[in-house]
């Protein structure tokens, strides 16, 4: 371990992590047309992954006040609800909607997550503030959600090129934790010293194991982690305005530090400053609520659905191809426990669209797991790393999510092999995407609101220059659920 005999009590600089991502969560930008038009997909993607969830009990029951009857009238809504908490609160709410379906887009690269997790901290803090301000000029309008987006992405996302926290064992959460804390810090007025004190504090908080992601522990905290780390950052962000103090060297302290006691003594390494990249190659989960890296094995085994469902008694094998990360993450056989534990199994996700041509959230419960041909054909599957596919994934130029399928009969036939370089919410497809990620969005708004509010939301969605010159408050008012929570 590394020495700490050392009792120099004299207090470092900041480390220069802390100073850059304060400063960058203080910029102004500008951020370019691509990123911000990106944002606003992503803010109506994220929102309407959030009215799905409200679909299953196992989501609902975690929402409200902390304590009932903790509500706060002229707090922060709830979209869906006719819930008003305070920013913390409202902040673990609207993160656990909005990744309880694995809906929501992500970011893959030395690390993976969902940035769009942060939206939690953003649009709380966002709708505490501008109710807040009343009926003056000087309230917050969604083009300040969207440069916060823009923002919490790209802390999040450049953080995790180069840094792979998942192979020390901890969760990409802790990163929603400390982008999260980042712009809520700038977004409630504070400046450097304050942000990069609570974002020490974000550090110091420490990682989140993988527990709970892998089996044979796999379970439902995956679907409100990012909702707790919201609430968090938001937390700490208060408090630093509130003149809590922070940890200057709390990355790079000997023995103590985040580097010695978690990272293996290794510091953070960065590829490039930050901008707008992450935003503008952001992964929009559109067609299927499945793990990024089974996306394309998705689309992949929906290709080949014709050709097997009524022959899936003669199939001998199922071949699929994945990347490393693919192969290590969601490789799973034996039992699945829970609708957690199949969203992270690719043999699963790929059974259910050979065999019904489709993969819904509804599949993973247990009404359709208890179909005996899903584990049947889970158990002829074999899933091998494709070295091409791991190469293309981590070339920063392409960041494909390549997969693979062909199914291969007794009888010595086999179906053609199907590969899918990119899925369909990849940069590379935006002009495919968007029309289907619009569809899904009103798909989303029509199953939850009356016709009036979904009418009023898309309107205001429509476009830039309708949503963000939009007071935050009177966006949020269309959400807003007429029914009991």
């Amino acid at each position: 371990m590394t020495d700490v005999s050392v009792r120099d009590a004299q207090r470092p600089r900041p480390d220069a992590v802390l100073s850059d991502m304060a400063a960058y969560a203080l910029s102004g930008g500008p951020f370019s047309d691509e990123a911000r038009e990106t944002a606003r997909l992503c803010l109506m993607d994220s929102l309407g992954c959030a009215l799905a969830a409200l679909e299953f009990p196992a989501c609902t029951r975690l929402l409200g006040p902390v304590v009932p009857g903790a509500v706060m009238p002229g707090g922060a809504r709830v979209p869906g609800t006719a819930w008003e908490l305070d920013p913390v609160q409202a902040a673990f709410n609207i993160g656990a909607m909005i990744r309880w379906l694995d809906f929501n887009d992500t970011f893959l690269a030395a690390e993976w997550g969902h940035p769009s997790d942060n939206l939690g901290a953003i649009l709380a803090v966002a709708d505490y503030l501008d109710r807040g301000a009343g009926d003056g000029g000087d309230g917050v309008t969604m083009g300040d959600v969207l440069t916060g987006m823009i923002k919490a992405h790209e802390i999040q996302g450049v953080m995790a090129l180069e840094n792979s926290f998942n192979r020390v064992g901890l969760d990409h959460v802790l990163l929603v934790r400390v982008a999260g804390t980042a712009v809520a810090a700038a977004m409630l007025g504070g400046d450097q010293e304050q942000v990069v004190n609570a974002l020490s504090n974000a550090w110091i908080d420490g990682g989140a194991l993988r527990t709970y992601r892998h089996a044979p522990n796999t379970g439902s905290r995956k679907s409100w982690a990012a909702g707790d780390a919201a609430s968090r950052a938001v937390r700490l962000a208060l408090m630093a305005l509130q003149g809590e103090m922070g940890y200057p060297s709390a990355l790079s302290a000997k023995g103590w530090g985040y580097y010695d006691v978690l990272f293996k003594g290794r510091p953070f390494t960065f590829s490039q400053p930050y901008g707008s990249y992450v935003m503008e190659n952001v992964l929009f989960k559109i067609s299927f609520p499945a793990e990024f890296h089974a996306q394309t094995a998705v689309e992949a085994a929906l290709e080949l659905h014709g050709a097997v469902k009524d022959r899936l008694d003669d199939i001998e094998r199922v071949v699929i191809e994945t990347q490393e990360a693919g192969s290590r993450i969601i490789d799973k056989t034996g039992p699945l426990d829970n609708p957690a534990d199949r969203d992270h199994c690719i043999q699963y996700m790929v059974a259910v669209p050979l065999i019904h041509g489709r993969l819904t959230a509804q599949d993973y419960e247990d009404e359709v797991a208890r179909d005996p041909r899903i584990d049947a054909l889970r158990d002829k599957m074999e899933v091998r790393e494709n070295p091409r596919f791991t190469v293309d994934y981590m070339d920063p130029d392409k960041r494909a999510i390549g997969n693979a399928v062909q199914v291969r009969f007794k009888d010595g036939t086999a179906t053609e092999r199907v590969e899918v370089p990119y899925p369909i919410g990849h940069r590379r497809r935006r002009s495919e995407g968007v029309p289907l990620l619009e569809e899904k969005f009103e798909h989303h708004l029509a199953a939850r609101l009356p016709k009036t509010q979904c009418d009023a939301i898309l309107g205001a969605c429509a476009s830039r220059d309708s949503l963000e010159p939009m007071r935050v408050r009177d966006f949020m008012d269309h959400w807003v659920a007429k029914h009991e929570n």
